[in-house]
């Protein structure tokens, strides 16, 4: 349980706007739907996915590193990655457990004979796409273990997009529709007091000393 005397103290060295701009971000973050990235080659992209996540109210991404193990460049993320959870991983049988456990279907985003529209997607179910690498797209551990596959729509002659541009059109598309449907899409309480308190810690200068005077108080 998150100690909310501690985070109130830490909120008053926080502006009155910054402490708007949280509670404002925490409104329209949700756990209900989540990303993984599969080996991705191109540190940029998974950069640039994690930045969609933030930008679309995403609050974790899961990062499977099986094969590359790259540190998130900090200036494509332009400091996403400090306002969203990353997960990370060693493998995509490890990745899917994870998944599962915490009640998530597998959504391939690759086409595939069985896949669904974009338009047609269910929302309501609680989900995590995956994206995989440039070039060779999802591996066959993740086509054998989705539960569903989804794919965008295209007319043209190009075939595919950008793993970061496609994140970002599925990512916009369904996030706006389930903010439009019945489902309890937000974090709970205890979830936006916890994101809350991690946002001040990476926010406030010196917080550790901060925090240290306060417990020394008791």
């Amino acid at each position: 349980m998150t100690d909310l005397n501690l985070l109130e103290h830490l909120e008053s060295y926080l502006t009155e706007h910054r402490k708007e701009r949280f509670a404002k971000v925490l409104s329209q973050r949700t756990k209900h739907f989540t990303v993984a990235t599969e080996d991705v080659y191109q540190l940029h992209n998974t950069s640039a996915v994690i930045r969609s996540c933030d930008v679309f109210g995403i609050q974790e991404v899961h990062i499977v590193e099986e094969l590359n193990s790259k540190q998130i460049d900090r200036e494509i993320a332009m400091g996403a990655q400090k306002w969203v959870d990353l997960v990370r991983y060693n493998s995509v049988k490890e990745t899917i457990s994870d998944l599962r456990q915490k009640g998530y279907q597998i959504v391939a985003t690759t086409p595939h004979e069985d896949d669904a529209l974009l338009f047609d997607f269910d929302v309501t179910k609680k989900s995590c796409f995956f994206f995989g690498r440039e070039t060779e797209g999802l591996s066959q551990e993740v086509i054998d273990e989705a539960d569903c596959f989804l794919k965008i729509p295209m007319v043209g002659f190009t075939e595919s997009l950008n793993i970061s541009v496609s994140a970002a059109i599925i990512l916009q598309h369904v996030t706006t529709k389930l903010k439009h449907s019945k489902v309890d899409w937000q974090l709970t309480e205890e979830e936006q007091n916890e994101k809350r308190l991690d946002w001040c810690k990476k926010t406030i200068k010196s917080y550790e000393d901060i925090i240290e005077r306060f417990y020394q108080k008791d």
